[in-house]
């Protein structure tokens, strides 16, 4: 019959956790503390507070470089522009984020060449690279640039 108490986990589906460092009868004779020396003892040079906070800054991936604290204009591509407009619309910023394609904080665009564009647009107050503006213009369309 079966009853809460004869219930009983699958054999080998639950197995102990190894114990390090116990005793003679324990396996790992280093317990993860390497071999000899200050550290391998108990009570010996331990955590961050002998590292110094230099070695920790350096140590930790994001510390290292340089980050421009000047926005980067967000980019898009001309195939979005395509799916997203129709033929003659006048472009700009404003219109992009009401459109949802750039985020609401975005101070600036870039335009891409990525993709085709089959329809004329006018761009107005958004940075285009060499690629694009071709793909644009072949497309009977304009790029207005601001000084």
């Amino acid at each position: 019959m079966l009853t809460l108490q004869s219930l009983k986990p699958k054999k080998g589906s639950r197995t102990t956790k190894k114990r390090i460092g116990r005793g003679l009868g324990s396996k790992g004779s280093y317990s993860g503390r390497g071999v000899k020396g200050q550290r391998a003892r108990s009570g010996g040079r331990s955590g961050l507070k002998l590292k110094g906070l230099r070695t920790i800054m350096l140590s930790t991936p994001k510390s290292r470089g340089f980050t421009s604290p000047k926005p980067r204009p967000q980019i898009l591509n001309v195939e979005d522009l395509a799916k997203n407009f129709s033929n003659g619309t006048k472009v700009t910023i404003k219109l992009l984020k009401k459109k949802e394609l750039i985020r609401e904080d975005a101070t600036g665009v870039k335009i891409l060449g990525t993709g085709e564009i089959g329809i004329a647009l006018t761009i107005e107050g958004c940075l285009v690279s060499k690629s694009a503006k071709e793909k644009i213009e072949k497309a009977g369309g304009v790029v207005i640039t601001i000084k």
